[in-house]
């Protein structure tokens, strides 16, 4: 028989708004959270929250994390605000996949989790638009 171990699977969400980038890496199944890590962990002044340097460096902490938890291959999903905000990914999100993928995980899948609304609720602004 061979003696190959199994490669234990994780999912990392990385939610990447204008304010922070939150890191959390759980199982598989998402149901039990491994490691979990957010810019305004790494950084002192909250102006460097959203930077792609925090985001990098929350990113490492959470992966040395779920590395030592034996975890050894993730499928990542990337999430923006949605819904009514932004649908595009703060400036930490692209920073947090690729210092994933450098420390040493196996990358099964990048995917984008963005709630986007069916029909959204009414604007604000009122019948006259936004008077700027």
């Amino acid at each position: 028989m061979s003696s190959r171990r199994e490669i234990k699977w994780g999912a990392a969400h990385i939610y990447a708004s204008q304010n922070n980038t939150i890191l959390t890496i759980s199982d598989i199944t998402g149901a039990e959270i491994v490691a979990r890590a957010s810019g305004g962990n790494v950084v002192k002044a909250d102006r460097e929250k959203p930077s792609p340097y925090a985001a990098m460096l929350a990113a490492n902490r959470a992966a040395a994390d779920a590395l030592d938890k034996g975890i050894m291959a993730i499928h990542i999903k990337v999430r923006a605000p949605g819904g009514y905000g932004s649908k595009t990914p703060g400036p930490g999100a692209q920073p947090a996949i690729r210092a994933l993928s450098r420390s040493g995980f196996i990358i099964g899948r990048i995917e984008d989790i963005t709630p986007v609304p069916h029909d959204s609720i009414r604007r604000p602004g009122g019948r006259r638009g936004r008077r700027v």
